[in-house]
């Protein structure tokens, strides 16, 4: 299960829309690695924390355990669960391995960076024997 949903959460859920800090919380609550990698490279883009001068920041720490990478995993693999990040920590998010997720802005200025990142070419070589089971 990716989510522990209250049953107050649930409740309003099937009574229909459910908004956005609702989930949030939800998703800090139940994936709180995820929430906690999301947070830092959007904060690091925010700042203007990046490597190399390069219009977006990522993580390239390996999750301390199996568990968080899991949590990233199910986080950035559920389209509502990284669209909800998305939009509350205002970034376009992008996910290349077990643990390399980057914050993108949200304008078009780091649209030639993002395709570059999300590249068939990067995702190759990207790859390690460290990560096959990743």
């Amino acid at each position: 299960m990716s989510l522990t949903v209250s049953p107050e959460l649930l409740e309003r859920a099937e009574a229909g829309p459910v908004d956005d800090t609702d989930f949030v919380a939800c998703i800090r609550e139940s994936l709180p690695y995820a929430y906690e990698v999301v947070e830092r490279v959007a904060g690091d883009l925010t700042a203007g924390n990046t490597a190399q001068g390069r219009p977006f920041a990522d993580n390239q720490l390996e999750p301390p355990t199996e568990k968080a990478r899991g949590q990233l995993l199910r986080a950035l693999a559920s389209d509502a669960i990284r669209g909800a990040l998305e939009r509350h920590f205002g970034v376009r998010l992008a996910f290349q391995n077990c643990h390399r997720v980057a914050a993108f802005p949200t304008d078009q200025s780091a649209d030639d960076a993002l395709r570059t990142f999300t590249s068939v070419r990067a995702q190759l070589l990207n790859q390690s024997p460290e990560l096959v089971n990743c």
